[in-house]
């Protein structure tokens, strides 16, 4: 599969995330320049981490209408994956590609520690292959990552299984203590309604080498190989 990586200015999870999928995942990684509108026949698009273009405005608010998101937009119009992270979560909000905002955290504070999270469904790519009931740890880094939606997009989000993650303590429970940010009902990534774009405000990037002493975050690259290229 082949994987390509867009680089926004500010961008500052890109080479985590190509080092994931190349050298831990054995996956072949193209870097995608935000100025461009090439998209060099990649199968899959993943929107790094980082403060594009410094979060001027809202996060992600400049790096939506850089040149390569018109093609990004139109390759998951097709039915493309595109998977955002943190900041690139927001760009796809931004973009809406997926439903729903990412606001100020509640604390207006900027929070980088372990969370946990849990896989809410088991038919999308990111989710497939993690364990039903697992909580997962994964690092978070943002100070807007306080999902927000409306309450009929809540519901439309809830009724087609299109809230993919949601925070929990680390024996899996779904408890206000556990919500790092004041997401609404723990929300911690989404996917839009075709399930082929999806955000996550936490970093599997970062929880997916030994040397790092945790690995759950490879269970989501796992899933994503295993579904798309079966």
């Amino acid at each position: 599969m082949k994987f390509g990586v867009v680089i926004f200015p500010g961008s500052n999870c890109d080479q985590d995330m190509i080092y994931v999928l190349r050298n831990i995942m054995g996956q072949e990684v193209v870097e995608l320049w935000h100025k461009s509108t090439d998209l060099k026949n990649c199968d899959f698009i993943v929107l790094p981490g980082g403060f594009s273009y410094g979060d001027y405005l809202r996060s992600g608010a400049i790096a939506r209408f850089s040149p390569i998101m018109e093609k990004v937009i139109a390759f998951a119009a097709k039915g493309g994956y595109v998977f955002g992270v943190c900041n690139g979560f927001q760009v796809l909000c931004e973009a809406g590609l997926v439903p729903g905002a990412l606001l100020h955290n509640t604390e207006r504070k900027f929070i980088c520690r372990n969370v946990h999270i849990k896989a809410q469904n088991s038919d999308t790519p990111v989710t497939a292959a993690v364990p039903k009931n697992k909580a997962l740890k994964i690092p978070i880094a943002h100070g807007e990552g306080n999902y927000y939606a409306d309450a009929a997009t809540l519901k439309k989000l809830n009724d087609n299984g299109q809230v993919i993650f949601r925070y929990c303590d680390e024996e899996g429970n779904i408890t206000p203590e556990s919500n790092p940010n004041g997401s609404l009902e723990n929300i911690a990534g989404v996917c839009n309604a075709g399930k082929n774009v999806f955000g996550m405000m936490p970093h599997p990037e970062r929880a997916s080498d030994t040397e790092l002493g945790n690995t759950d975050g490879k269970l989501i690259f796992e899933s994503i190989l295993s579904l798309v290229t079966s």
